[in-house]
């Protein structure tokens, strides 16, 4: 999807086993004043992808490929949940190429021992069952009940049968083994909008103004700006629209 018109344009990158719809806000929003580009990635949504392609290195690397074939010169890169991971993998590619990245309620599922931190969180998969580990995984995104939370639960079950049990440990690996290196390399400033925070478990919790957490510790750690939007679970930028739409319109000023 490419829209509007005006600088820097606005690059938006969806999270595990989600798709481009999960921008419409933001996409309606500001193509009134910037060029807006959204794609599913692999395996997600409308593009096809076989279970061995889906990684946050072939993502990053598709997300890099898709700025320099649009030839925007500079951008703005906005992940969400696994999509900050694929922008920070983007912008190592990129460079000079990126003005700026959000991260939107994102994480970090380990900090060290990528194959230990795979090996980890394919057992836990295995252990539940994939179709139940997502179910939980998804459910505890969510702390309000609605038809929206009920469908985007459904599609996520639907859609990532086939790759997100490859996926998901590749995520863990990224985590521990790449995180470090794609932050080192940035060079643009990041802000970090975040609404909820995780515990091992990968039980969700909502924050609130004063909060911390070890993720957002590492991101004070690494310069970025941060922004807490209480009373929203992690699907901020659906839950929470028009305070994700400011932050991201002051950030591009």
């Amino acid at each position: 999807m490419r829209a509007g018109s005006g600088a820097p344009a606005l690059v938006f990158v969806h999270g595990f086993a989600c798709c481009v719809d999960d921008w419409k806000p933001q996409l309606e929003h500001f193509q009134k004043t910037h060029e807006v580009v959204a794609c599913d990635l692999r395996g997600h949504g409308r593009t096809p992808g076989r279970p061995q392609e889906c990684s946050i290195e072939h993502y990053g690397g598709d997300v890099a490929a898709l700025v320099n074939n649009l030839e925007l010169k500079r951008c703005v890169l906005v992940g969400h949940s696994m999509g900050c991971r694929v922008v920070l993998e983007a912008a190592w590619l990129l460079t000079e190429r990126v003005a700026g990245i959000v991260l939107v309620d994102g994480s970090r599922n380990a900090t060290s021992d990528p194959e230990g931190a795979e090996a980890a969180a394919r057992a836990t998969v295995e252990k539940l069952g994939y179709a139940a580990f997502a179910e939980m995984l998804f459910r505890q995104m969510f702390f309000t009940p609605s038809a929206q939370a009920d469908a985007i639960v459904a599609r996520a079950l639907k859609s990532s049968a086939e790759f997100g049990p490859e996926l998901w440990p590749r995520i863990s690996r990224w985590d521990a083994g790449s995180m470090d290196a794609a932050f080192d390399a940035v060079l643009a400033p990041v802000l970090a909008i975040q609404s909820t925070t995780r515990n091992a478990q990968l039980q969700r919790a909502m924050l609130k103004p004063g909060d911390t957490s070890p993720w957002l510790e590492f991101l004070k750690s690494r310069n970025a700006r941060l922004e807490i939007i209480p009373d929203a679970g992690h699907f901020t930028m659906l839950e929470a629209p028009d305070r994700v739409n400011r932050l991201i319109a002051e950030f591009c000023r």
